[in-house]
């Protein structure tokens, strides 16, 4: 089964496998670290060292985490170049990090992470800096990595075609809370939260007529000095007193389907209707 990572920010626990990472010692989280869980970055450039070849940069993990000899580890490199389809990587794989392109810098970061065949892969933003197509490109390619190694994913990202495309599980987050959580086909068809309506209002449909674009009225909360009751109420337009007053609670709406807000079940049955309409 791909190992599960859960984070509760009550209990100040991150669980990975069934283990909190927060409570391992910094030798036992480097064992995890690159081996077991790997990331990628969101860019590149900023993240791979400009000092240092990418055979050394793509080396260093599978003999820490491995055990490989630098002939194996120097083979393994070239090898996961080919994987992510690196051209010519033989004679690639000593290039410095600048003598790539951002798309191809990015399969070098893709190329590192799934050195070890990590269980699960974090992608934060994997796409922001690269133009539309090689954006189709590389997230064409972790989604065909992962259906070939196994290893789950953790997609992070501000972009609902993506989300869309991308994922089989959603979470919404706002103001550093979880908003809404659902199989992703079901809160798409069916969210049960005001500010995912207002997210997924806020997607253009090349479809319906040239009109003012909808957004979702003011400003994030700051984070240091979050409202008592919901932090969306200044923002909402379902808001009442409840709201400002008390923080929502978490409400099931199905089996899988989960939302942060006190009229979660009237919102949820609202979309239900204009679905239906």
């Amino acid at each position: 089964m791909p190992a599960a990572l859960i984070a509760r920010e009550s209990l100040r626990q991150v669980l990975f496998d069934g283990v909190d990472v927060l409570g391992l010692r910094e030798d036992e989280v480097r064992k995890i670290r690159g081996r077991r869980i790997a990331m990628i970055f969101q860019d590149p450039m900023t993240s791979l060292n400009p000092f240092m070849k990418i055979s050394r940069q793509l080396m260093e993990i599978t003999r820490l985490h491995l055990g490989y000899s630098k002939r194996e580890a120097y083979n393994h490199a070239i090898k996961m170049l080919e994987t992510v389809g690196i051209p010519d990587a033989r004679s690639r794989v000593d290039s410095y990090p600048h003598e790539f392109s951002g798309g191809m810098r990015q399969r070098v970061m893709i190329a590192m992470a799934l050195s070890c065949e990590p269980e699960l892969l974090i992608a934060d933003e994997p796409t922001t800096a690269l133009d539309v197509t090689i954006q189709a490109q590389i997230l064409e390619l972790i989604k065909t990595l992962k259906r070939a190694t196994g290893t789950s994913v953790i997609l992070i990202t501000h972009d609902l075609g993506v989300v869309a495309g991308m994922t089989d599980h959603l979470i919404v987050m706002y103001a550093g809370k979880i908003f809404e959580q659902a199989p992703t086909a079901q809160l798409f068809a069916l969210p049960g939260n005001p500010y995912t309506k207002g997210l997924l209002r806020s997607v253009p449909d090349p479809t319906a007529q040239q009109g003012e674009l909808y957004q979702i009225p003011g400003l994030p909360p700051d984070l240091a000095r979050l409202p008592r009751g919901c932090p969306f109420a200044p923002r909402c337009q379902r808001a009442e007193e409840i709201c400002e007053r008390e923080f929502p609670p978490f409400v099931q709406l199905t089996a899988e389907h989960f939302s942060l807000c006190h009229f979660a079940n009237e919102v949820y049955e609202a979309s239900k209707a204009e679905r239906e309409q």
